[in-house]
């Protein structure tokens, strides 16, 4: 009887023990959790070879989780700058599913320059910014902007006061570069981003003298996407914004904006 009582209190404290080392290590599992973050990166989505040409079917994304305290590693590509490698040659071998870093990649000649960045058929045109008009200078080399422009000119009603008129002139752009900065070119950490003056924007040739012109007539604003965010919103086209038209459409923007929250 008293081995058996002896034997249930050692079950017993089994028990217990593992009950406590379970809790301890979810505990942890969640505090680990709770302190990661996940990095979103270019992979090779086959193996390649030295001297290969990489193209858009060749690199895909891929999410890997890291400590929120851990430096970043500066050779890793980003997938923001996804496009910045297409047509880039390999300098070693590299893996299926394995991240593509910058080291992987032969020095840029001038065939793979900026021009390189640019897609048959389209044009870069930069156009004037100001810190606020982009986003802070929040905006960076292939971020998809919307393009927006305020003008002021006579009303068109024959009333010969000046009126200020805000539309949506374009909507998701490439931005190919900041200033002279442009491509996979990367801050060390902690080094404040510099300002600049102009954004080149990835356009094509017919919307190249619009941006030019409503750049000579007006300020030129971005409105920054997220990066998977390519929709065009056809109720844009056409619309304009003046004083008398925002006096009018205050109630009906809150009500839009709280159907959208609650439908969250």
């Amino acid at each position: 009887m008293k081995q058996k009582l002896l034997l249930l209190a050692a079950v017993g404290c089994g028990f217990l023990a593992f009950l406590l080392s379970y809790g301890q290590l979810q505990r942890e599992k969640a505090r680990i959790i709770g302190t990661t973050e996940t990095a979103i990166l270019v992979k090779v989505t086959r193996n390649l070879a030295a001297g290969e040409e990489l193209t858009e079917a060749d690199i895909g994304r891929i999410e890997i989780p890291r400590l929120r305290n851990q430096p970043p590693n500066l050779r890793e590509i980003p997938w923001s700058q996804n496009a910045s490698v297409i047509g880039r040659r390999l300098e070693t071998s590299v893996s299926a599913g394995s991240p593509l870093l910058y080291s992987d990649l032969k020095p840029m000649s001038q065939r793979n320059g900026f021009t390189h960045t640019i897609r048959p058929g389209m044009r870069a045109v930069s156009i004037p910014v100001d810190s606020i008009g982009a986003v802070n200078n929040l905006v960076g080399p292939n971020d998809n902007v919307d393009v927006i422009g305020t003008f002021r000119f006579p009303d068109l009603k024959g009333d010969s006061a000046i009126d200020t008129v805000t539309l949506t002139i374009l909507q998701n752009v490439k931005v190919l570069a900041v200033g002279n900065r442009w491509g996979g070119q990367y801050l060390e950490p902690g080094v404040a981003a510099r300002a600049y003056s102009s954004v080149t924007l990835l356009v094509w040739p017919e919307e190249v003298e619009m941006l030019i012109f409503a750049g000579a007539k007006g300020k030129l604003s971005l409105s920054l996407r997220n990066f998977d965010d390519t929709r065009i919103d056809r109720s844009l086209e056409g619309r304009s914004i003046d004083f008398r038209r925002l006096e009018k459409a205050i109630p009906s923007y809150n009500q839009a904006r709280m159907q959208r929250l609650q439908g969250r």
